[in-house]
């Protein structure tokens, strides 16, 4: 066991971001990592046990967390994106929740033998998936938006009504046994879920109000945002247990659809802070278990429960509730086998398992090895089926990492014959007509709207897209969509061409803000222009054994622009001499040469290589 607490703290957090780097690093689900890292580092190796260690600060910094975590996934819930999924989002956060409820506390019953009570209320809780781990399973997976985003809406909605369920349930069959049934509870719950919701709602509009007022500095804003939501969360769920998750999820999409700018910009830090919270608490909470808990997983009854409740029970319950939708059948299939159990479900059932115990069921006992099973299963068999399934599918933006190109020019309506000539999505983005007119006699994709404005947010599909490249005529317009931009694709992913002053006037700003210069400083897009309307044509060079990287470099013409490089895995490389990048065998290069100066030279001393 680990001596100190500081210490283990810093464990857990070290694995949990270890756990989404190795996952990154392999393409491996990232719950699945968490969870298998939990387990080892906890019960099977006992160096920690966060439930004993933290003692009663555990259940309130689970909760906490859970909350922020929920309010950061509500955060993006615009119904701006619910245009043509309306219906199934609504339908399968109603109708399919409770379609899954009574299946699932059949299921219960009849396969798992606990009691008609018991089954109920964790029939309730188990129609969650969640944002803690369906936001990681979009991220790895890079679906097609609207199966995306139906599974982002009913993770987030869901969540909350699944824990009101499992209340609601168990305050029924409280009131159903009592010797002298008094309502009185459950009116107190029914208000309390009205009370949370409206509370949430309330403090969305209040922390709104004062942000649109400029009553609020920059720098205390997100400390603001992150004190309310725990306010909203502590006074509705002491009010009655877990109506905090309403609350907070009322909360974020109040603020969501405000149209508030800053909250925005806040957008990308709140989505870090959930990342780690996540990674965190998986971690804590696997690493709680118990080895004998874990052993009953694997008893004939458990078994058969979970493969009712993702064989079954889900995929009856999105069929039945999608009826009639617009839903393709390949969408509903999809939908129907992604339900991955997370965090809500593990620490809920926890807190019901106590209360059911104390109130004479003794089969409440079996509640936390069926939500792990449960938990573990699905995260198991979701994480790593949903890529797969999605491709067969053709739910998948699977294939080569796509470039979004803003600014329509000659030089950039090339580049992007030449990325599509390698099977490499591309699309130009301008708002001006007349300059698209270059790209749409090429026959390259386009898109007319504003690159920064709110419609092009949602009317454009970006998820193909992992590069972005500025090159518009308007330096500091350049600037600006890199800087926009940066949180999304990444700081290495958003490239700027480089202007006629840059050189001379940007010695003292530090070169990655705004995006990389992309090629060479010393080529400007002006140049780049010049040289396709002076006949410059794109170069392809396959290095090879016979024909190395040195000997291309010695026989170049001093013209050429390096542009990327094609690795035999299909991955695109941009040039940037902020970025050193050095072809090994096997890449391609493309470059930006003379017509036929360079190509005769290179052809007699080619051996395998290739010139296109």
């Amino acid at each position: 066991m680990v001596s100190s607490l500081l210490l283990e703290i810093m464990l857990i957090f070290l694995l949990g971001i270890g756990s989404q780097w190795v996952a990154w690093r392999y393409s491996m689900p990232a719950i699945v990592v968490m969870a298998v890292t939990g387990l080892v580092i906890g019960p099977f190796l006992g160096i920690i046990n966060p439930q004993e260690d933290f003692g009663s600060l555990y259940s309130p910094i689970i909760s906490v967390a859970v909350a922020i975590i929920l309010f950061e996934g509500s955060l993006n819930l615009s119904f701006k994106e619910l245009r043509g999924l309306g219906k199934p989002v609504f339908r399968i956060s109603t109708v399919g929740a409770f379609i899954a409820w009574i299946l699932g506390s059949l299921t219960a019953h009849y396969i798992a033998g606990l009691s008609w009570p018991v089954a109920f209320v964790i029939g309730g809780l188990f129609i969650v998936t969640g944002p803690t781990v369906i936001m990681p399973l979009l991220r790895q997976s890079k679906l097609k938006p609207r199966p995306a985003k139906i599974l982002k809406w009913e993770g987030i909605v869901v969540d909350p009504i699944g824990a009101l369920l499992a209340v609601f349930a168990f305050e029924i069959i409280a009131y159903l046994t009592a010797t002298d049934p008094d309502g009185t509870a459950l009116m107190m719950f029914f208000a309390a879920s009205i009370f949370a919701a409206i509370f949430g709602w309330f403090c969305g509009k209040g922390i709104g109000f004062v942000f649109e007022r400029g009553h609020i500095p920059e720098f205390l804003k997100s400390p603001a945002v992150f004190t309310v939501v725990i306010f909203c969360f502590t006074v509705a769920d002491e009010i009655m247990h877990e109506t905090g998750l309403l609350s907070v999820t009322a909360m974020g999409i109040t603020l969501a659809n405000m149209g508030i700018s800053s909250v925005a910009d806040m957008r990308h830090f709140k989505e870090n802070i959930s990342i780690l919270l996540i990674s965190a608490i998986f971690i804590m909470l696997t690493a709680s278990l118990q080895i004998e808990t874990l052993l009953e997983i694997f008893s004939p009854n458990i078994i058969g429960y979970v493969l009712l409740m993702m064989f079954l029970v889900r995929p009856l319950s999105i069929f039945l509730s999608t009826f009639g939708t617009g839903l393709t059948f390949n969408e509903k299939l999809l939908v129907g086998w992604i339900a991955p159990r997370g965090i809500v479900a593990l620490t809920v059932s926890s807190y019901f398992a106590t209360i059911l115990l104390e109130a004479g069921y003794e089969d409440a006992n079996i509640l936390t090895t069926l939500t792990f099973g449960l938990v573990f299963f699905t995260v198991l068999a979701h994480g790593f089926s949903i890529g797969w399934l999605a491709k067969k599918l053709n739910l998948s933006m699977e294939g080569r990492p796509g470039t979004l190109i803003v600014g329509s020019n000659t030089f950039t309506v090339e580049l992007a014959k030449s990325l599509a000539k390698s099977n490499v999505p591309i699309i130009i983005v301008d708002s001006s007509w007349e300059r698209l007119k270059v790209a749409r006699e090429a026959g390259v994709p386009f898109y007319h709207e504003e690159i920064l404005s709110e419609q092009t947010e949602y009317h454009l599909d970006t998820i193909p897209y992992e590069y972005l490249i500025a090159a518009t005529d308007s330096k500091a317009y350049n600037s600006l969509v890199c800087t926009t931009f940066m949180p999304e694709y990444g700081r290495t992913n958003v490239f700027k061409v480089s202007h006629f002053d840059s050189v001379y006037k940007t010695g003292d700003i530090v070169s990655k803000v705004g995006g990389r210069i992309l090629f060479k400083k010393e080529v400007n897009l002006e140049d780049l222009k010049e040289k396709i309307e002076n006949g410059f044509v794109f170069r392809r060079t396959t290095i090879t054994d016979q024909y190395t990287y040195r000997q291309y470099l010695d026989e170049k013409d001093e013209e050429t622009v390096f542009l990327y490089l094609i690795k035999p895995s299909g991955q695109i490389k941009y040039y940037s001499e902020e970025m050193r990048t050095v072809p090994s065998t096997g890449d391609t290069i493309v470059s930006l040469m003379p017509r036929n100066k360079e190509k005769a030279k290179i052809q007699a001393r080619l051996g395998n290589g290739e010139v296109e």
